[in-house]
């Protein structure tokens, strides 16, 4: 499928009585943790089916939920479930991109659309997806992790996009001062920054919408390693056709003043605005944000106004 330059199809929201199921794309999944967040999910009125490798453990590589064979085919049999409305990411961690080739494509378009839920790792599930699927998804926290059972507001606020979609929603963040200022209307796309640079040189290099909104964050890379990432976007084109750059948290990055002077060095020449901590991505209190639909970017006050509600 070529890459397209519109909004991709909005997947229905949740109502008390869906189905949805949580799969393991990544690294390997507390067993405490994910019934934890299974009992959160179950409290919002959702019956939850797990894949039968959830709780899998790499025979080898200790860093891996699985095979990475057994870890597609859950997500294969999640998304083409007739009941199942929403897939629900358990963690990130690493190795969402080593089981790409395993998906079934043909399968997974000819089901029918529904949400997919994760962040972090799963960055390069929501390029696949929004590239060869044509659908929104969700960057937000994910069911085993402490993002979604021990943070209560970064959990309502993903509890409040799933079921409650509004004709307009802003999305407001903690940053005080942007590093461009400025206004700007494109398609959200993006997520975790080393993982999205780890897609280049890929058979389906990352999405990039014409024109385009970028978001951007990451977690635990020092700020040389993400002039890296970001030189590689940089040099690959990835920024040619953005309008504007959202960027997100930068937890245990080193000093927040040295990722902002890399920041504003390697995107303050772009000639667009950039908004600095919009709140999404690995911090306490994160925001979920939708891929894939329209948003105004205000960088001024550090915020994102979309187009249009986030899900049908």
């Amino acid at each position: 499928m070529s890459i397209s330059t519109s909004e991709n199809t909005r997947p229905r929201g949740l109502r008390p009585g869906d189905t949805v199921a949580v799969v393991a794309p990544a690294g390997p999944v507390p067993a405490e943790q994910l019934r934890a967040g299974v009992a959160g999910l179950e409290s919002w009125g959702l019956r939850v089916l797990l894949g039968e490798h959830v709780l899998d453990r790499h025979p080898r590589l200790d860093y891996l939920a699985g095979l990475d064979g057994d870890r597609a085919a859950d997500l294969r049999w999640a998304w083409c479930h007739p009941e199942v409305s929403a897939v629900l990411c358990a963690r990130g961690g690493y190795g969402t991109m080593r089981m790409l080739d395993e998906l079934d494509r043909d399968a997974l378009a000819r089901a029918p659309r529904k949400l997919l839920v994760g962040s972090s790792d799963v960055t390069a599930l929501h390029e696949a997806f929004s590239r060869e699927l044509d659908v929104v998804t969700l960057f937000g926290p994910m069911v085993a992790t402490s993002a979604f059972t021990e943070d209560a507001t970064a959990r309502e606020r993903l509890r409040g996009i799933l079921f409650e979609p509004q004709e307009s929603l802003s999305l407001r963040g903690a940053g005080v001062e942007p590093l461009r200022g400025g206004r700007a209307t494109g398609v959200l796309h993006g997520g975790n920054l080393s993982v999205l640079a780890g897609t280049l040189g890929s058979a389906a290099p990352p999405r990039r919408p014409n024109p385009g909104i970028a978001l951007l964050e990451d977690v635990t890379e020092e700020p040389y390693q993400l002039d890296r990432y970001l030189t590689q976007l940089r040099r690959a084109g990835w920024f040619d056709h953005v309008a504007g750059v959202a960027l997100g948290s930068w937890r245990a990055c080193g000093s927040l003043e040295r990722v902002r002077t890399t920041m504003a060095d390697l995107l303050g020449d772009l000639g667009v605005p950039v908004a600095w901590e919009l709140g999404f991505g690995h911090r306490d209190g994160q925001l979920s944000v939708p891929l894939g639909v329209t948003a105004e970017l205000d960088a001024d006050a550090c915020e994102l106004t979309l187009a249009g509600p986030a899900l049908c």
